[in-house]
């Protein structure tokens, strides 16, 4: 089957597009779920209400955002690789959709989540999601290093840097969630 340049810009068009809505809800679905544990730090009276609000909230950003991004992200990959299908036998894109298959099962473990949190039965910490919250970050800076250098892959001193920069900030945010949780702590006990 061949398609013609526009339809292939309008595939790699809205793949792209899919990528960015998609990304947005996971990365803000996971910040969501962090803020539904720790309301279970509120006073009782507000706990009931605030689990209930952001089981709601959760649960239209996934179904509404997330889950409609990753599927248009998905069919239009599909119609890339139906125009192009060469690439298939290229390592970079096999790399590429390993990725792509860690993030798809990353999406629907965050609806296993979304459901115990709804339950009252999720077990995950705040730290323990803000972590969990770092990997699509992962991802996507591996997916797009593969898709701009494709068998060129990049392993001079600047793409370390940035793989540093990344682990920086990454820790940085544990730090600060820490050091926020810890004076909040303090606070109490005065």
């Amino acid at each position: 089957m061949t398609f013609s340049s526009e339809a292939y810009l309008w595939f790699k068009s809205l793949h792209i597009i899919g990528v960015v809505v998609w990304f947005a809800g996971l990365f803000y679905l996971v910040r969501l779920f962090i803020y539904h544990v720790e309301a279970n730090d509120l006073e009782p009276s507000l706990q009931l209400a605030f689990s209930k609000q952001y089981s709601l909230m959760e649960k239209r950003l996934a179904n509404i955002i997330t889950t409609p991004g990753m599927i248009l992200t998905v069919s239009m990959a599909i119609c890339l690789l139906v125009a192009q299908p060469q690439w298939l036998q290229q390592n970079w894109m096999k790399i590429k959709l390993l990725f792509v298959l860690l993030l798809l099962v990353y999406h629907f473990f965050c609806y296993q989540l979304m459901k115990q949190l709804a339950e009252d039965r999720c077990s995950w910490t705040g730290q323990q999601l803000r972590a969990m919250n770092e990997l699509p970050t992962l991802f996507l800076f591996v997916v797009v290093l593969l898709v701009v250098f494709k068998t060129q892959f990049p392993t001079s001193a600047a793409t370390w840097a940035v793989v540093g920069l990344i682990i920086f900030m990454a820790a940085s945010i544990q730090f600060y969630a820490r050091w926020r949780r810890l004076n909040t702590e303090s606070l109490k006990e005065l």
